[in-house]
């Protein structure tokens, strides 16, 4: 019987009459019960300057995390480098990697995370000018965790070391939803995990290329591809496309650009007036999400990572109630046997 390797994905959603606090120990909460469960790893996202997911520093999220489990990989989902300095990344992650040594996983985004305001003030004067230096950030990241080639000597900050100096590294993924985010993980030397939750096609595509393209660069020796759905299963079909509503609601509100409003419950989404082009939106972003009950969802995730050639697929789980969320994962992992 074909098994796979789940991970999780989590956007620390705030759900109706919840606060962000609440979300933030659901999102710790839910790390323990994936350990428990047999998940592989536990990945956390980063979103700036929104009402509706409380995750905005990875780093400082993992950190508790990590003090709250024993063995499950721990990482970001990612760290949008453009926004900051690698040698800060660095840190960040050495100290983690010295917590939880063996455990960390370094996944880097390019995405804005937010709106323009908010990369204005992360970034400051240099709002618009880093997208371009992403690979020389990546090397000069590689550097400083010692997974690539020293600064060269002509380079202004040649022979500084990222503190604290620990035994291992994280692993380093990029995370990416287009051709270009696969090409340059290739270039890089670093794991590639496509993001089928933010754009439904292409993905198999990308990650080919990646595959042909890899070779050994300053961030890994080895390829390695993952891909990460939106899933919404639950115990029957009827329940799953009732909360699935809710998410085709949500991710139209984004569409919008409405990132402060709260997650839309199904009674909201039931009563909503869609129109003819927002009925054509919900049906090409259904091509980013897997929905239905455990025979239904078991299938589509063993076709989808067949696409990808991969045996690890990560999971991003919304739904209305924290407690459907947890039955959603505690039915993926019956069904992967993955508390074998």
């Amino acid at each position: 019987m074909r098994l796979l390797k789940l991970g999780i994905l989590d956007q620390s959603p705030i759900g109706t009459g919840e606060n962000a606090t609440t979300a933030l120990w659901h999102t710790i909460e839910l790390a323990r019960r994936a350990e428990r469960l047999g998940y592989s790893r536990f990945w956390v996202s980063e979103h700036h300057d929104s009402g509706s997911l409380a995750g905005s520093s990875p780093e400082v999220l993992l950190s508790a995390i990590g003090s709250h489990t024993s063995h499950i990989r721990i990482g970001s989902g990612g760290v949008l480098l453009p926004h900051y300095s690698p040698y800060k990344v660095a840190e960040n992650f050495r100290i983690l990697e010295g917590l939880y040594p063996g455990r960390v996983d370094l996944g880097i985004g390019r995405a804005p995370g937010g709106m323009p305001l908010s990369s204005l003030a992360l970034r400051g004067d240099g709002a618009s000018s880093r997208d371009d230096k992403l690979p020389e950030m990546l090397a000069e990241l590689g550097a400083y965790l010692e997974t690539g080639a020293p600064l060269p000597k002509e380079h202004p900050l040649a022979g500084l070391t990222a503190t604290p100096k620990v035994g291992t590294a994280p692993e380093i993924w990029l995370l990416g939803s287009s051709g270009f985010s696969a090409a340059l993980a290739g270039r890089m030397g670093a794991k590639f995990s496509f993001a089928q939750f933010i754009n439904g096609n292409g993905g198999q595509s990308a990650t080919s290329e990646y595959s042909r393209g890899y070779r050994p660069g300053p961030l890994g020796r080895r390829p390695q591809v993952s891909v990460c759905v939106f899933v919404i299963c639950a115990d029957s079909d009827l329940t799953a496309e009732r909360e699935a509503k809710a998410m085709d609601l949500r991710l139209l509100q984004q569409e919008k650009g409405e990132y402060f409003r709260s997650f839309p419950t199904p009674e909201e989404a039931a009563a909503y007036p869609y129109t003819e082009w927002e009925r054509a939106r919900i049906a090409e972003n259904r091509k980013r999400m897997i929905v239905g009950g455990p025979a239904r969802v078991r299938s589509s995730l063993l076709a989808l990572a067949d696409s990808y050639r991969t045996d690890e697929v990560l999971i991003a789980c919304m739904m209305s109630d924290f407690r459907l969320r947890l039955r959603c994962y505690e039915l993926l992992a019956d069904l992967f046997f993955l508390r074998r």
